[in-house]
């Protein structure tokens, strides 16, 4: 695990633990409206490498997560093409914080409080080691991109514009 700071326990966390996924902990200064952009530059990463966790919701208010790439947004029209949704947009904060049991800036999408369907951005599946979120502000753990499919059972969708 990490060598620096130790981080206390979060859901996410004990769930990876529980799994026996093998992680590494990524603690940063959090900066309000920095998003995955400032945790990539702060940790030295690739924003492309850095994954942003985003609660949406489709036509009937059913959320969804998607995990989208630190440097790219959502097309919603195309995630809702592929998913057989009408439209799909993002959650208010308050909405987004009642599903995940977390604070927007520190969601995570492992051991979110309701269980929902779990999008991925295709190409995020295609690298070595992503970071995301560890289920606190200031907090991203490293892992095999593939962790996601196999714990939360995401699937891979086309949606990335460029920011």
């Amino acid at each position: 695990m990490a060598k620096k700071e130790r981080v206390s326990e979060t859901p996410a966390t004990q769930l990876l633990k529980s799994a026996k996924v093998d992680f590494s902990e990524h603690p940063y200064d959090y900066l309000e409206h920095g998003g995955a952009q400032h945790s990539a530059q702060v940790l030295g990463w690739d924003p492309f490498h850095v994954v942003k966790t985003l609660i949406m919701q489709d036509q009937d208010a059913k959320p969804l997560v998607v995990l989208m790439h630190g440097n790219r947004k959502v097309s919603t029209k195309n995630l809702a093409r592929q998913i057989g949704a009408k439209s799909v947009e993002p959650c208010t904060p308050d909405t987004a914080n009642r599903h995940s049991g977390y604070l927007v800036g520190g969601t995570s999408p492992f051991a979110t409080r309701k269980a929902m369907p779990v999008y991925v951005e295709e190409t995020i599946l295609g690298l070595p080691k992503i970071l995301i979120n560890g289920g606190r502000r200031g907090y991203l753990v490293g892992l095999d991109p593939q962790v996601c499919v196999r714990l939360l059972g995401a699937k891979a969708v086309q949606c990335a514009l460029e920011e």
